[in-house]
C-alpha cells in the first residue's frame, strides 16, 4: 500500500457525497491512491442512477499492505448496507452503516498505516443525536483529544468558531479565556508546523459592536482581557466587530478570524468563497478534513453537485506542507 494513500469515509448514504466522489475520480492530476469506506451495493445503485462507470476493487482492511493501489478503479472497503434504491430519505436506518464505516477507519488510523483522512457529511440530527455537537467532537472523543479546533480553511482566509454547533442561547456560557486560548494555541501551532509562519489572528467580540447595555458584557469582562493576555505570545488582536471585519480592507490583514459562534464566521466565509473551503480538525494525531457541505437532500440524484470542496481537501492533503507558502 502506498503510504500517501488517503482514507475516505462516505458518511451518510443518502447524501451528495458519492456523486461528488465519482466526479473527483475524473481528475487525472490526483496522484494519491484513494481508499473509500462505503457499501458496494450502494455504490452500484448510485453509479447506475448517476450514469457513472468504473471498476470496483474490493479491499481487505485488515491487510492493506498487500495492495499496490492507484485510482484506475474505486478502491473500496465494503461495509454491508442494504438500500432498496439509490437514494432514500435520511433517517436513523443508516446509523449502523455509518458507525461501522467510522469504526473501520479509526482502526486503520490507530495503526498509523494512513495519516490522511476525509469524511463525508452525516446528519447530526439522526446520527449524532444529542450525544455530540458535531463530527469534530465525535472524532475527538474517539481519539481521547480534549483540545481540538474546527478550522474552515481557504488559502486566502480561514475562520474558527470558539463554539461549534451550539444553540445561540447557550453560546455565551461557553465563552471563556480557556476556550479562546485553546483555539489560538492550536491554530498558531498548526500554521507554524505546516506553513512555517505565525498566523495573524483576529478575534471577534460576541455582542454587536463589541458592546452591550446589559450589566454583564462578555466583550469587556472576558474577550478583551483574553486578547491582552494572548498578545504576549501570539500575533493576535481584537476584539473586532463582526459586521465590519470581513470587509476587504479589514480581512486582508489577517490569516485567521476567530469568532465566538458558528454562523458569525462561517456565513461570511461561505459567502466569499462558496465551495472553495475545507473543514480541518486541529489537534488530532492525523490530518482530518471534511468537505464544507452537508448531505444536501434537495440535490440527491440530480447530478448537479459541485465537487470543488472535496477536490480542495484532496489537493490539500497531497501537497508537501513544508513547501506551501503564505498566499
Amino acid at each position: 500500500m502506498n503510504s500517501k494513500s488517503i482514507l475516505i469515509v462516505s458518511g451518510e448514504p443518502n447524501s451528495i457525497f458519492l456523486e461528488i466522489y465519482f466526479k473527483i475520480l475524473k481528475f487525472k492530476k490526483i496522484k494519491s491512491p484513494l481508499i473509500l469506506i462505503s457499501s458496494e451495493k450502494l455504490l452500484r445503485l448510485q453509479m447506475r442512477k448517476l450514469r457513472f462507470k468504473k471498476k470496483i476493487n474490493i479491499l481487505n482492511f485488515s491487510n492493506l499492505d498487500q495492495y499496490k493501489l492507484d485510482n484506475k478503479s474505486i478502491n473500496l472497503i465494503d461495509v454491508k448496507y442494504n438500500p432498496t434504491k439509490a437514494f432514500e430519505k435520511v433517517s436513523k436506518k443508516s446509523n449502523s452503516f455509518i458507525m461501522k464505516s467510522f469504526d473501520i477507519a479509526f482502526k486503520i488510523l490507530r495503526k498509523g498505516q494512513i495519516k490522511k483522512f476525509i469524511n463525508g457529511p452525516i446528519s447530526k440530527k439522526e446520527f449524532l443525536s444529542s450525544k455530540y455537537l458535531g463530527i469534530t467532537e465525535y472524532i475527538s472523543k474517539e481519539f481521547n483529544k480534549k483540545k481540538t479546533c474546527m478550522l474552515i480553511y481557504n488559502k486566502k482566509l480561514s475562520v474558527t468558531p470558539v463554539t461549534t454547533h451550539l444553540p445561540i442561547k447557550l453560546v455565551s456560557k461557553k465563552i471563556n479565556k480557556k476556550n479562546i486560548s485553546n483555539k489560538v494555541f492550536l491554530i498558531n501551532n498548526f500554521y507554524v508546523k505546516k506553513f512555517g509562519f505565525k498566523p495573524k489572528i483576529a478575534i471577534l467580540g460576541l455582542n454587536p459592536h463589541c458592546e452591550s447595555i446589559h450589566k454583564y458584557n462578555e466583550d469587556d469582562r472576558i474577550i478583551k482581557p483574553t486578547v491582552k493576555y494572548l498578545k504576549a505570545k501570539y500575533s493576535v488582536s481584537g476584539p473586532y466587530s463582526a459586521d465590519t471585519i470581513f470587509l476587504k480592507n479589514n480581512r486582508k490583514k489577517f490569516d485567521v478570524i476567530i469568532g465566538m459562534y458558528h454562523d458569525q464566521v462561517l456565513t461570511p466565509l461561505k459567502t466569499l468563497f462558496e465551495y472553495d473551503a475545507i473543514n480541518l480538525t486541529l489537534g488530532l494525531p492525523f490530518d482530518r478534513i471534511s468537505p464544507d457541505h452537508g448531505p444536501n437532500e434537495k440535490m440527491l440524484g440530480k447530478n448537479i453537485s459541485n465537487p470543488l470542496s472535496l477536490l480542495r481537501a484532496i489537493q490539500f492533503l497531497e501537497k508537501n506542507w513544508l513547501k506551501l507558502k503564505k498566499v
